[in-house]
């Protein structure tokens, strides 16, 4: 299999990766909906459940992590973002024209910002389902955004709010240790696998070999945790 620029195939799809592991799923409100705010003329609170109206994709591909990890070969169910954006932001919320930028939040507090061009790619999903089931909790249940050209840090799970801007926002992660952290660690905000954009100054081998460290001291602590 061809993998991208420093990427390593696994076995196994991790679960929460990068999660305290004491830290619990965000608990979802019942019915679950997706917030739509920003530069639009309506504010929107979209059930979940209207997902299952829309025109829906299946994509089989492999999800990259800027770790240097790749899974290869999910299956993932869901609706395209521009399905979602043409079918019922445009129509009921009414974008304004200038818009640039699409941040999307999830309930865990994380947060992607994705420029509009790379939004409205054919393999960008809100996505419902993996593997041909509901998604589970620690995968982002019940929805969660997935872009699949760029790093998986840009995929954001317990997907509650989709904001419209006309210039690139600002972080606002609500957790300041997080904030510190992108400070340090400057991620690339496009973060397209094909062009190794993992860090917004540094090319990418400069980074390489620190990414693959945390990922096998994650690695290495989850396996003991997991041990009965």
């Amino acid at each position: 299999m061809s993998l991208p620029p420093g990427q390593r195939s696994i076995g196994y799809f991790p679960r929460r990766f990068g999660v305290a592991f004491w830290e619990r799923p965000p608990l979802i409100a019942e019915p679950a909906l997706i917030r739509v705010a920003g530069a639009v003329a309506h504010h929107l609170e979209v059930p979940v459940s209207r997902l299952a109206e829309l025109r829906r994709r299946d994509i089989v591909a492999d999800f990259h992590c800027v770790t240097g990890w790749t899974v290869p070969g999910l299956h993932w169910g869901g609706v395209s973002f521009r399905t979602f954006y043409e079918s019922v932001i445009v129509p009921e919320a009414g974008p304004d024209p200038g818009v640039t930028h699409i941040l999307f939040g999830g309930a865990d507090g994380e947060r992607s910002t994705l420029v509009l061009d790379d939004a409205f790619d054919e393999d960008v999903l809100l996505a419902d389902q993996l593997g041909g089931t509901a998604l589970e909790s620690d995968h982002g249940a019940p929805v969660r955004l997935l872009s699949l050209k760029q790093y998986g840090y840009k995929s954001t799970k317990y997907l509650c709010c989709i904001e419209l801007h006309t210039r690139e926002p600002a972080d606002g992660h609500r957790k300041a240790l997080v904030r510190f952290l992108r400070r340090l660690v400057k991620p690339h905000p496009r973060a397209r696998v094909l062009e190794e954009e993992r860090h917004r100054y540094l090319p990418a081998w400069v980074v390489r070999g620190i990414y693959r460290m945390f990922f096998r001291s994650w690695a290495w602590v989850y396996r003991r945790r997991s041990r009965p």
